[in-house]
């Protein structure tokens, strides 16, 4: 894009150039301004790849000589993007390290702190309000417009890179997942650059998925995206293992809840996730996985309205549905008419036992008041075929295994 305006008045093109000329000698200040507003914005993603700093450093001093020079040897006039080595070196850094929009996020702020230092500068180059208001209007378009393009030129660049590097990364990456999976001797160090990710840290492992024919990675990743905000991790390290299925391994120690992620999973049709158990290192990445798989295996052989599932929510109900005919024959048998009576009074007689046979504990969790309880597990008594005096274990995990498995006919 090649841009063009009218030339400022010569007033304003003297005070361009005596404003580029004071930064040029003595940039300390400008640096200053520039450094404390891209490094506070670009904190969530350099504290998990610090080698980066330096190269930000870098391209921050770069596009500021750049635009500065432009402008003391021809004031006010567009300044071409900026595709020197170091800008060129950051981005392709960003997108070997999985930051794709780290460098609109790092140039913005860039953007806004020069405007505010040319703001302060202007008044000491001039207090008359007309060669103010003209200094800062053309000032602040060369800005923008150098910004604009320069990342707009950039982006060209991330977009081919990403395409050269995809396949082959993809490719390393599922070795490494798979090397660390099946327990290969790999040392955490090894496999945490081949994967860029932190195997150090507690992990939460998860596979979404979507159901029917196609699959869409970008519906995918919109709910890996939606995961990672409820954990309040960084992010996130994503396998697309087929077209339809995601691995995901993220990084936090925030606690999520699974209902948070409901409303995300019912915006995007057909997505399932299954959530593994939390751990640390090498065997906590590979236990939460499988974990994972297991969740999914369980989910894949109940309706598909249950979205979202936890290993911790189903792992007795894993366990007891190893054979699924019997598991079903298990529950008819024990829960009787209460199979497939109202939802509300299972639910209540599976949070009463869950609360240790506490109405008060019961009607807390339901929200309901404690009358309400008693009358419901009143009723639900009168639906079980051998009632609960010592049948309170099986009528408890037939509760729990109705729960995931939906009522049986």
């Amino acid at each position: 894009m090649v841009r063009y305006w009218d030339p400022p008045s010569d007033r304003i093109a003297e005070l361009i150039r005596a404003g580029t000329g004071k930064q040029l000698d003595n940039p300390k200040e400008c640096y200053e301004a520039l450094d404390e507003a891209v490094f506070g914005s670009a904190t969530p993603w350099l504290s998990t790849e610090p080698g980066l700093i330096e190269a930000l450093r870098a391209a921050v001093r770069a596009n500021f000589a750049h635009w500065a020079t432009a402008n003391y040897r021809a004031p006010g006039t567009p300044v071409t993007a900026n595709l020197g080595p170091e800008n060129v070196d950051l981005a392709r850094d960003v997108v070997r390290h999985g930051f794709d929009n780290a460098i609109l996020t790092t140039f913005h702020a860039a953007q806004n702190a020069a405007v505010r230092v040319w703001t302060t500068l202007a008044f000491e180059l001039t207090r008359d309000p007309d060669e103010l208001q003209e200094l800062l209007d053309v000032v602040t378009r060369s800005i923008f417009a150098y910004i604009d393009d320069t990342h707009a030129a950039l982006n060209r660049i991330v977009d081919h890179e990403r395409g050269e590097i995809a396949d082959v990364d993809h490719a390393a990456r599922m070795e490494a997942v798979n090397l660390v999976l099946e327990g290969a001797p790999i040392s955490v160090r090894r496999a945490g650059q081949r994967l860029r990710y932190d195997l150090d840290r507690c992990h939460l492992a998860a596979i979404v998925w979507s159901e029917g024919e196609g699959g869409d990675p970008g519906r995918l990743e919109r709910t890996v995206t939606a995961l990672a905000h409820a954990a309040a991790a960084v992010r996130p390290l994503t396998i697309l293992a087929s077209p339809s299925t995601m691995w995901v391994w993220i990084s936090g120690h925030t606690p999520f809840r699974s209902d948070d992620l409901r409303a995300v999973l019912e915006m995007e049709h057909g997505v399932r996730m299954a959530i593994g158990s939390p751990g640390s290192g090498l065997a906590g990445f590979r236990r939460g996985h499988l974990d994972a798989l297991a969740t999914q295996r369980l989910m894949r052989r109940i309706p598909a309205e249950a979205r979202i599932a936890t290993y911790d929510e189903i792992e007795v109900v894993a366990l007891a549905t190893v054979d699924m005919d019997r598991a079903a024959e298990f529950v008819s048998r024990t829960l009787g008419e209460l199979a497939n009576a109202d939802p509300d009074l299972r639910e209540t007689l599976r949070i009463y036992l869950r609360a240790g046979l506490s109405t008060t504990g019961t009607a807390k969790e339901l929200y309901a008041h404690r009358n309400t309880i008693i009358n419901r597990l009143d009723r639900a008594r009168s639906l079980l075929p051998y009632g609960l005096d010592g049948r309170t274990l099986q009528v408890a995990l037939a509760l729990e295994v109705a729960k995931v498995i939906g009522p049986t006919r």
